[in-house]
């Protein structure tokens, strides 16, 4: 297990999301416009303000609770209520189907195909989160069941230093930028057809 996961500018949080297998997950629940740092960032946030990170108590947080603790000041995301919602479904799923240990759904998967079916099954964890958490499962961690996850592209699976999220970052965002120029220019030719 690494000492920390580089994805925030704080220390804590980056131990925290390498430590705690729940943290990490919501980490990426929360990883939906906004920065990864600040996505990252949010379980220190959430486990200073509720005083747990245990998927059991959140999940049986009042929802208004929970939407105060993500409002506060700095928010913790720019959609509070929303990814509040988000955070409280994922935390119950962990409590329900794998009894409080986030580690479970990894941990006790079978293969590759069972573990993109769990992590898929989880709340807001679309294709690409599958592929990024298991790219971080298999070469952060050493998941064996998570290694066909790995792309032949950069995810965070690939961050292990500060300066490997900021090229990390540098690269999605020429990624991005590319894209959009290519969507541009088809729309700009379906005008002229």
């Amino acid at each position: 297990m690494p000492e920390a996961l580089y994805y925030t500018d704080s220390d804590e949080a980056n131990r925290l999301i390498a430590s705690d297998p729940l943290a990490l997950l919501i980490g990426f629940a929360i990883d939906q416009q906004v920065t990864v740092q600040q996505a990252f960032a949010g379980p220190l946030k959430l486990e200073e303000r509720l005083g747990t990170l245990d998927a059991g108590q959140i999940a049986a947080t009042d929802p208004a609770t929970l939407e105060a603790a993500f409002r506060q000041p700095p928010a913790i995301h720019r959609f509070p209520r929303a990814m509040a919602a988000r955070v409280q479904e994922l935390c119950r799923m962990v409590a329900d189907e794998y009894g409080g240990h986030a580690e479970r759904i990894w941990t006790e998967a079978k293969d590759a195909a069972d573990l993109r079916k769990r992590i898929g099954a989880l709340p807001g964890f679309g294709k690409m989160k599958v592929t990024a958490l298991g790219a971080v499962l298999a070469l952060r961690f050493g998941v064996e069941a998570a290694q066909e996850l790995v792309p032949d592209f950069p995810t965070l699976g690939s961050v292990d230093s500060p300066e490997a999220l900021h090229s990390y970052q540098a690269h999605t965002r020429a990624e991005r930028a590319a894209k959009r120029a290519a969507a541009r220019s088809a729309r700009l030719c379906a005008w002229y057809e």
